[in-house]
């Protein structure tokens, strides 16, 4: 294989694994934030026993928190990073293009 060649599918390799990480962290991050939508509905708010036994409990603060908390936390990681894509690509689009 010539170094140049070698060199450009080292960098398509990197890309492509990047790509495919931030795909199934985009995944990852909508089943938290579907699963943070579903938990109050999910359990009877009204019967301490229906949440007494799950991750956090008994209170059900403690519940909410340990099962809502990561969906929050992945949403705004989300928004996050949705607005500055979306800024970094704006700003390419207003910036003057350079000519050789």
């Amino acid at each position: 294989m010539q170094p140049g060649l070698r060199c450009s599918y080292v960098r398509y390799m990197k890309r492509f694994a990047i790509g495919t990480l931030k795909a199934l962290g985009v995944v990852f991050g909508l089943f938290l934030v579907a699963r943070a939508i579903a938990e109050p509905f999910v359990i009877d708010l009204t019967d301490p026993a229906s949440y007494q036994n799950d991750w956090g409990g008994p209170a059900l603060a403690g519940v909410l928190a340990v099962h809502m908390g990561p969906g929050i936390l992945a949403g705004l990681a989300l928004f996050g990073a949705a607005r500055r894509r979306i800024a970094a690509r704006q700003e390419r689009i207003a910036a003057p293009s350079i000519s050789r």
